[in-house]
């Protein structure tokens, strides 16, 4: 067994070809990714991999991250890997506990808590998990099969389907852009839409100018009367899924009209897919099971279905866990200012 501890150490074209035979690919443990996240500033990117004879078993891609003030920061301080490990079918046992284990000590160096964030189906690896100190959080996805654009659009149910033709009459109509005054109202919106809702994770503008400068990230703005109303933010596995990363909506739309700029949104990642030969549009990260129902309810009217691949969550550091944990919540919280730091 050989472990690798950096990008440099780490074969590309064998990173390529165990993306293709996966099960568990995802956008998140591509070279792609893990340049994109080397060129923002606000994060530090790490990647893990393992080998058995010189043939590349698996891949752990993330990064780390802290937020507001000092103390803030300090408490904050976590490893998040999107999409959870990249594993060849046949990765061995030990192969698998020595990735997580070397990733472990390396990262605790830096960090409170490593946490991933599942895309794929890791039961088989639950046990492994566990013996290993990862918790199994059930958190849940949003996965709407795309086929071509006929085929998805009859699958919207009808009160959509209205919807959408009137406000594609009324004038409303998505585009992918890359245009700069694009990106910066989309933020713009995105921004009034985090304060809303502030334990929600929210990224500096730079993060949308690079993603869409890569081959697979993509924004799509709705526009109507030419201002942009709203819009996603996606990565692409190129003939899977297309990954729906952030998404925003314009607050006010007393237009008089019939328009429903949500519906044109969500159909905007729908259509993409349709066009482009993917296969699922996927919303990550929509909440635990108890939580809310409303907004699963909403996205089920699309043809989609909610998934529960969960979290694995390894506390490297259980004092400053439970100090910082009581910090952030019982003490900045009161103050007004608490931000996404711990996951609910």
């Amino acid at each position: 067994m050989t472990i690798h501890t950096n990008i440099s150490e780490i074969n590309e074209n064998q990173w390529l070809r165990l993306l293709k035979k996966s099960s568990t690919a995802t956008f998140f443990q591509t070279p792609e990714c893990f340049h994109f996240y080397s060129g923002l500033s606000f994060l530090k990117p790490f990647v893990f991999g393992v080998s058995e004879n010189d043939k590349l078993m698996g891949i752990m891609c993330g990064y780390i991250i802290s937020s507001g003030n000092p103390l803030q920061k300090y408490f904050s301080r976590r490893a998040i890997v999107p999409g959870g490990l990249l594993l060849d079918p046949n990765i061995s046992n030990d192969d698998f506990k020595l990735l997580l284990n070397t990733a472990k000590s390396i990262l605790r160096k830096e960090v409170i808590y490593v946490e991933l964030h599942n895309y794929k189906d890791y039961n088989e690896y639950r046990l492994t998990f566990k013996a290993e100190k990862f918790e199994y959080l059930p958190y849940l996805n949003f996965n709407i099969p795309t086929f071509d654009e006929e085929t998805s659009f009859g699958r919207l149910n009808d009160n959509l389907q209205k919807q959408l033709t009137l406000s594609k009459e009324a004038g409303v109509y998505w585009e992918e852009t890359k245009n700069k005054d694009d990106i910066a109202a989309f933020y713009a919106k995105l921004k009034r839409q985090h304060k809303r809702s502030p334990n929600t994770i929210m990224y500096p503008q730079e993060f949308f100018e690079k993603l869409v400068n890569i081959p697979n990230g993509k924004l799509l703005v709705v526009k109507y009367r030419k201002k942009v109303v709203g819009g996603m933010a996606c990565v692409i596995l190129p003939g899977n899924t297309i990954y729906n990363w952030f998404i925003c909506n314009e607050e006010n739309r007393s237009t008089g009209k019939a328009v429903y700029i949500d519906t044109m949104i969500y159909w905007s990642g729908i259509e993409y897919a349709a066009k482009n030969k993917i296969q699922r549009l996927e919303f990550m990260n929509i909440g635990k099971p108890i939580d809310d129902l409303k907004i699963r309810d909403y996205k089920r009217k699309f043809g989609g279905q909610t998934v529960e691949m969960g979290r694995y969550r390894c506390v490297c550091r259980p004092l400053l866990y439970i100090t910082g944990k009581f910090i952030l919540e019982n003490i900045i919280r009161k103050l007004g200012r608490l931000r996404y730091f711990y996951s609910k």
